[in-house]
């Protein structure tokens, strides 16, 4: 079962619907305790750091991540918001302390030209690193849908997944193991988008 992570602040039944047309048994959880019964787990976001990290924490829900993801190894996707909660800092309305998952923090994209507008809003290509699980079988330079203002700055660039320019260079996907996670939103980028969910349903150790 993949366990979609309801901390109140995603888009939930997208998410849901784009996991269901691959064939994937999904469920809703908002208890921690529910955690406990994932293979996979999905963590989305829509907003702002300093809530989403203030909900996981209230919610119990970042101790039951930890456990599940850090304990027992389960494999987990986090998309937009739910890939800069697993950051070691984010600095949107002060500075917070994220999962720590990624040696990294989430900063505002700089806007060094007129052309730079925030939020980055709309389809954006993305050069995945050569043979990375995550976009295989897409092609070297495919375009998926992003909506954020705020971006992970990778400490170690080994775990930039892809990339993508937005007045500068920044990470579009990144994973550690068995924690993968994008900035753009798989649920809303087609064919594309429907690939890269694929392939991490059908990713094993």
């Amino acid at each position: 079962m993949v366990g979609i992570v309801d901390y109140g602040m995603g888009n939930l039944l997208s998410v849901r619907h784009a996991l269901e047309s691959l064939g994937a048994d999904t469920a809703i959880l908002a208890d921690p305790e529910e955690l406990a019964d994932a293979d996979r787990l999905v963590l989305p976001g829509v907003g702002a750091f300093a809530e989403g990290i203030r909900r996981l924490r209230e919610t119990g829900l970042a101790d039951a991540l930890g456990k599940a993801v850090k304990g027992r190894l389960v494999p987990i996707l986090g998309i937009c918001l739910g890939m800069q909660l697993m950051a070691r800092r984010g600095f949107e309305g002060g500075v917070h302390d994220g999962l720590g998952w990624f040696d990294g923090d989430v900063v505002r994209l700089p806007q060094e030209s007129a052309d730079v507008r925030l939020p980055h809003v709309g389809w954006n290509d993305v050069s995945p690193r050569t043979q990375s699980v995550l976009f295989r079988g897409l092609p070297a330079c495919a375009d998926f849908y992003f909506v954020h203002s705020y971006h992970l700055r990778c400490r170690d660039g080994r775990d930039v997944e892809a990339a993508c320019e937005y007045g500068v260079s920044f990470a579009a996907a990144v994973r550690k193991d068995h924690v993968f996670a994008t900035q753009f939103h798989p649920e809303k980028s087609q064919d594309h988008g429907l690939r890269v969910l694929e392939n991490f349903l059908q990713w094993r150790p």
